[in-house]
């Protein structure tokens, strides 16, 4: 294979990245819906953050990768990881066992693009946005509710559970901005890895004060190994790399796209309806979030391909949210 055919095949690769990400991305509340009726949240999260270490390390070790230059930029991915893994993992999953539906817990949480939107724009940390993104993220806004807002009128909402969604919202949100703003370039298998062992540190305490049986069944098993290869390995790497080089709006409003496809997982899974109402959201949503990411890109490609897994450090870009 040539140069050309392999620069052709990478930005390939980088192209599909997002739409990869938000399938796999989707089906985490799949998932906890899976694993919720065998395990506590926090102990199921606990061996999720053990068990994908592992994983890391082994990878790592093969690749010889290299770690985190500096103790700040180790504080850093480790305040990240709190936020990303134990704050918006703990938050999701402690909701699903409290009640509430995969569907309304991927509304809330899809809230997180509009945060977004509010803050960079408050703030002018990194461009103001368009009035055709401000319309995107209105109209994906409106995709969501039509998704799933009815599921809000059935009761399955509580003061506890609508709380931890929240907090979920609340701690990826802030992640976001604070791994784009503090976190340097780094292997992204070697950050992940700091950033699960922190969120572990956090995480296995509330999994011995929860003190509830785990089962381990075929159910149970499936939802673990999907949970490791599939959401931390690959969604949680494909998250990182996103964050790491594109703008923090174009980035979360993938996230707009998680509520609909997990809808459509749910109704062809679990057998949820899937009516009128959901595909005008649906297409609500796409449209939202078409109208967000066609916005000229700054002049370095949203993924480089420096950014790729497995590659090295790359320098700082100084791309602040």
């Amino acid at each position: 294979m040539n140069s050309a055919d392999a620069s052709r095949r990478q930005a390939g690769l980088i192209a599909a990245m997002p739409a990869v990400f938000v399938l796999i991305w989707s089906t985490g509340f799949i998932v906890a819906r899976f694993g919720m009726p065998h395990a506590g949240p926090m102990g199921f999260l606990a061996w999720r953050y053990a068990l994908s270490m592992a994983a890391f390390l082994v990878w790592i070790a093969w690749a010889r990768a290299a770690w985190p230059r500096g103790r700040a930029q180790w504080a850093h991915l480790a305040v990240a990881g709190v936020l990303m893994h134990a704050g918006y993992l703990g938050g999701v999953w402690a909701a699903v066992k409290a009640g509430i539906g995969a569907g309304t817990s991927a509304l809330i949480v899809g809230f997180q693009p509009l945060l977004t939107a509010l803050w960079v724009s408050a703030t002018g940390a990194e461009h103001r946005i368009a009035p055709r993104q401000w319309l995107g993220l209105a109209l994906g806004l409106a995709g969501l509710l039509l998704v799933v807002g009815r599921k809000l009128d059935v009761g399955e909402v509580t003061p506890l559970n609508f709380a931890l969604a929240v907090g979920a919202l609340l701690a990826i949100t802030i992640g976001t901005l604070y791994q784009k703003r503090r976190v340097q370039p780094c292997d992204v298998r070697t950050a992940n890895t700091v950033q699960l062992g922190a969120a572990l540190v956090v995480t296995a305490p509330l999994a011995w004060w929860e003190d509830l049986p785990m089962q381990v069944n075929a159910e149970f098993v499936g939802a673990m190994a999907w949970s490791v290869f599939g959401l931390t390995l690959g969604g949680s790497s494909l998250l990182y790399l996103l964050i790491q080089r594109g703008a923090a709006t174009r980035v979360t409003s993938l996230l707009y796209l998680v509520p609909p496809t997990t809808a459509v997982m749910a109704w062809f899974i679990f057998g949820e309806p899937l009516g009128l109402q959901v595909l005008a959201g649906m297409a609500l949503t796409a449209l939202g979030v078409w109208l967000v990411v066609r916005t000229p890109a700054p002049a370095a490609a949203l993924l480089p391909a420096s950014s790729a897994i497995g590659a090295g450090p790359t320098p700082s870009t100084k791309e602040t949210p």
